[in-house]
């Protein structure tokens, strides 16, 4: 690795060339989505994304001579390490994620200066990839290199996978994600028990109200922080991530995809669906301006044909261990299948991420019909 220099990313240049590579060194493989170049120039901007407010984050180029062949970042979240060890996080826990490199001695060059970095942030231990928080891009793909990640997912070179195992890195978590066709409905008994719930009286299941999306939003991420606190990997949301997430998010809700469901007029339950804007923004090589930026507002408006993914539900912890939790799991996913269906001409929807262990929802991912189809690793190893 003599000929490879890894240095720190310094001023705009060095920036943008962070940026791009990802563009450059993905361009031949034609199930990768290029992100639009905007939103990941956010992601990465203190003052724009708020993570930044309780992490330190540093970006890192590999080069050979004067070219540049792969990039890192390190970073540790203050929040995560506030959380208790035995759920994944915990104190002296950083991370890496947003990797990309040309070859495996570039990759250990790369993964070497980011471990160097934690070790003297004071760090421990490493969790990666992750980019840049557990709510992003979490996981290396290991499974699924076949067909175009949705919306939200992560996609990267299969030769990864063997590069950073070589590196001493051990898996700590693996998330699934499940295809799911649509179109012809469930089976029997998950009707059943989807028309046992909608004669319920004590059960509401109602759209998000986009009239009122503040006040919806804020009932769904009280929810969320509620209902995953106990998981693996969880970080909460400050109240400033809430706003900025709701704000993201709202060009992709359409309130029919969106649910909350109530018992006894209390809100205990959420699932969120989004139209697979990777189809759209694909062909539009990162680039929104000067005319994608009309298409995909009006794709937005019309979002037919359009594919879901369910990125997030939750029930609250009060009712996780009772029948009603898998009961208006599978009612909201019933609703939003009839919209999805019925209204965008939806043939599949994709569920998760979900935790490999986490016994419920895998359950419930099998009780519907679904299948793996991609499979995403979180890595270890102690520094």
């Amino acid at each position: 690795m003599s000929d490879i220099s890894v240095e720190p990313v310094t001023g705009k240049r060095d920036f943008a060339a962070f940026v791009d590579f990802a563009y450059a060194i993905n361009a031949g493989d034609p199930n990768w989505v290029p992100p639009l170049r905007a939103e990941v120039v956010e992601l990465l901007t203190p003052g724009k994304n708020p993570f930044h407010e309780h992490a330190k984050v540093q970006l890192f180029l590999a080069r050979r001579g004067s070219r540049i062949v792969g990039r890192i970042s390190a970073h540790y979240d203050e929040l995560a390490l506030a959380q208790p060890p035995e759920q994944g996080m915990g104190p002296g826990t950083g991370n890496w994620g947003m990797f990309e490199a040309e070859d495996e001695a570039v990759a250990h060059a790369l993964i070497d200066r980011a471990e160097q970095w934690l070790r003297e942030q004071g760090m421990t231990r490493v969790l990666a990839p992750i980019s840049l928080s557990i709510w992003e891009e979490p996981g290396l793909l290991v499974k699924g290199h076949d067909h175009p990640p949705m919306v939200m997912m992560g996609h990267n070179r299969a030769e990864y996978e063997g590069w950073v195992e070589s590196a001493g890195y051990t898996v700590a978590k693996r998330l699934l994600t499940y295809d799911l066709p649509v179109k012809q409905g469930f089976p029997p008994l998950i009707n059943r028990i989807v028309a046992s719930g909608e004669k319920n009286d004590r059960i509401t299941v109602r759209r998000v109200d986009k009239n009122h999306f503040n006040r919806d939003a804020a009932i769904i991420i009280d929810i969320l922080n509620d209902a995953w606190s106990q998981n693996w990997g969880f970080v909460p949301f400050t109240e400033t991530e809430k706003a900025y997430g709701a704000k993201k998010l709202a060009p992709l809700i359409l309130e029919g995809a969106n649910m909350i469901a109530e018992v006894d007029g209390e809100p205990v339950a959420f699932m969120m669906a989004l139209p697979d804007v990777n189809a759209v923004i694909k062909p539009m090589r990162g680039k929104l301006f000067p005319f994608n930026f009309i298409k995909l507002l009006w794709w937005l408006r019309k979002a037919r044909p359009a594919d879901f993914r369910v990125p997030l539900m939750g029930v609250v912890q009060k009712l996780q261990a009772s029948r009603m939790a898998s009961q208006l799991a599978f009612m909201m996913i019933e609703h939003i299948r009839r919209f999805g269906v019925g209204v965008h001409g939806a043939r599949r929807a994709e569920v998760g991420w979900i935790l490999e262990d986490n016994q419920g929802m895998v359950a419930i991912a099998d009780a519907i019909g679904s299948t793996v189809n991609r499979e995403y690793r979180i890595y270890s190893k102690d520094l």
